[in-house]
């Protein structure tokens, strides 16, 4: 009896591939990400988790810079997100190298796909149990977002999430995705911050935020994330935005009760 469970090279009866479905159970286990295209900028936030005190929370980041106009976050397996950012890293630079120009985010992202794809078609590996979202600016200003998944398969969006919390955050994003709530960098981080607040306990320490904007002409990138302070001040702006909202909501409701 073939042990389809166990290979990676072998489908099973009914054709799945089952250690590429454990990968993907990984992720659903990471943390939860979302981004966001703007007008003018791309955003990224991700979920916090609790650390021991003594530990240094710079060395478990889930958001990365990849190169000048690219970044990324992730959800899974940190030591295989590792992986794939430094060869990320390294097929930017050499692509720079080698044609003078910088990569384009679909290549970038196409290269991440491709590399966790082979993972998936080789005896004596496993796939990468990781899900990605890759946000940056094309050479022309253009804002992209692109979305990887353990079987190599990727996409592009307006907005997604991936990890735990995926399907509510995506839910959310689905209702309140519009002109108007991507019309700057302002309403895109608190689309985030609403977004993230479906799954998060609300809290600077439990989210982290990073933006990348057009800055100038002719292209010029701004890419940051995001201070505590800063998150906080965010948030205490979007619960007053929410109480004002279910104040007013109390009030029609009242009204029409006369």
């Amino acid at each position: 009896m073939e042990r389809y469970d166990r290979a990676i090279t072998i489908f099973s009866p009914d054709g799945h591939l089952f250690q590429v479905e454990y990968a993907q159970e990984a992720v659903k286990k990471g943390s939860t990400a979302v981004g966001v295209r703007g007008r003018n900028c791309v955003v990224i936030g991700v979920e916090k988790k609790s650390i021991p005190t003594l530990q240094d929370d710079r060395t478990i980041r889930k958001i990365h810079s990849i190169d000048e106009h690219v970044m990324l976050a992730f959800a899974g397996l940190s030591a295989d997100a590792r992986v794939l950012v430094d060869r990320a890293r390294i097929e930017c630079q050499s692509y720079k190298l080698t044609l003078e120009d910088p990569v384009t985010v679909g290549y970038i992202a196409r290269f991440i796909a491709n590399t966790k794809q082979r993972f998936t078609q080789s005896p004596g590996r496993r796939p990468f149990g990781i899900s990605m979202l890759i946000g940056g600016f094309d050479f022309d200003g253009t804002p992209r977002l692109f979305k990887t998944e353990p079987s190599g398969a990727y996409y592009e969006y307006s907005a997604n999430s991936t990890g735990r919390g995926e399907k509510p955050v995506r839910e959310y994003l689905e209702e309140h995705y519009n002109d108007e709530t991507t019309a700057d960098e302002a309403s895109v981080l608190k689309l985030v911050v609403k977004a993230l607040s479906q799954v998060v306990q609300s809290g600077a320490q439990n989210i982290e935020i990073a933006v990348m904007k057009l800055s100038t002409e002719p292209v010029i990138l701004d890419y940051r994330i995001l201070p505590t302070e800063e998150v906080e001040e965010l948030i205490k702006v979007v619960d007053a935005e929410r109480m004002e909202t279910e104040a007013e909501e109390t009030a029609k409701k009242a009204s029409g009760l006369k």
